[in-house]
C-alpha cells in the first residue's frame, strides 16, 4: 500500500509541475535551445556515514558518479558506484542506479518549493543479488527557500527502502527514514562562494527493524572552491551525535568530505 501511495504522489506532482512549465514556457519569449547536461563527480569521505550508519566502519569511501540532465526538462538519471577505501569491503561495493525528476511549485510566492523525487535501484557486484541487501529506494527531498527569514532553508529528505527479489538473505530491510535539515548560507569576504552551514535531525521508521525513533543528529559545514567555470571543488566536514545505539555504537562520529565536479 505505501508503495503505491508513493507511487501516485510522486507521479502526480510531476505531471502539475511538468504541466506548470510547458505553460509558463508557451508564454515566456524564446530561449536558446537546451543542451544535454553531463556532470561528473569524484568524492571520498572519510567514513561514509548511511542514513546514520557506519557502512563501512572505520573505513574511509568513495563514490564515482555520472549526472546526466536531460535538456533541462527536469528530468535526469545518476549513475553512482561506491566502494570502501580498503580491501575488506569488496562485497560491499555497489552500484546505484538512480533516475530522477527535479523542479519547483509556487515560484512567485513566498511558499517556492523545489523538490527532487527520484527511484534507486541498489546493486552489489560482488555477491549475489539473493545473499546481498538488493533494495529499491524512494529518495525524495523538498525544500523551501523563502519560508523562513534571515536566510534559513528548511528542507525535508523522504527515504522509503524495501527488498528488490522476494526470498533475498535481507528480506526484512523494510522502512522509511525522515530527515528535518535546516541550511544557511554564510557570506564571507574572502571566499569565491558562501560558507553552508547545516544541521540534520533523522527520524528512523523502523528500517531494517534497527529503531522506530529519533536515531541522529548531524551539523555540517562546507564551501564550494570554483577551480574553472565548469570545475569545482567542495570541502565539507560533519559532526554526528547518535541518538540510538542501534544506528551506531558510537555517540560522536567525525567525518569528512571531499567532492571534485566536473560539468560539461
Amino acid at each position: 500500500m505505501k508503495k503505491r501511495f508513493l507511487l501516485t504522489v510522486t507521479i502526480l506532482l510531476a505531471a502539475v509541475s511538468f504541466t506548470c512549465v510547458r505553460s509558463v514556457s508557451a508564454e515566456a519569449a524564446p530561449e536558446t535551445e537546451k543542451k544535454l547536461g553531463v556532470t561528473l563527480e569524484l568524492t571520498y569521505m572519510s567514513k561514509w556515514l548511511s542514513k546514520g550508519i557506519e557502512a563501512y566502519g572505520s573505513e574511509g569511501a568513495l563514490f564515482k558518479t555520472i549526472d546526466i540532465d536531460l535538456y533541462g526538462t527536469g528530468f535526469g538519471f545518476q549513475l553512482t558506484h561506491r566502494n570502501a577505501t580498503s580491501s575488506g569491503y569488496v562485497d560491499q561495493q555497489r552500484f546505484d542506479y538512480r533516475p530522477y525528476f527535479k523542479g519547483s511549485l509556487f515560484n512567485e510566492t513566498p511558499y517556492l518549493m523545489r523538490y527532487n523525487l527520484s527511484f534507486e535501484y541498489e546493486s552489489y557486484t560482488g555477491l549475489s543479488p539473493r545473499k546481498a541487501n538488493t533494495t529499491y529506494e524512494w529518495i525524495n527531498s523538498f525544500s523551501w527557500p523563502r519560508l523562513l527569514p534571515y536566510g534559513l532553508v528548511p528542507t525535508y529528505i523522504f527515504h522509503y527502502e524495501y527488498p528488490a527479489l522476494s526470498g533475498q538473505a535481507n528480506r526484512n530491510n523494510v522502512g522509511a527514514v525522515h530527515r528535518f535539515l535546516l541550511g544557511y548560507n554564510m557570506d564571507v569576504s574572502a571566499l569565491q562562494n558562501p560558507i553552508k552551514l547545516t544541521t540534520e535531525v533523522a527520524y528512523y521508521d523502523g528500517l531494517a527493524n534497527r529503531v522506530s525513533d529519533w536515531a541522529y543528529f548531524t551539523a555540517g559545514i562546507s564551501t564550494k572552491i570554483n577551480i574553472t567555470e565548469d570545475l569545482s571543488f567542495i570541502p565539507a566536514l560533519y559532526q554526528q551525535l547518535t541518538m540510538d545505539k542501534n544506528i551506531s555504537k558510537h555517540k560522536n562520529i567525525t567525518y569528512c568530505k571531499l567532492s571534485m565536479k566536473y560539468k560539461f
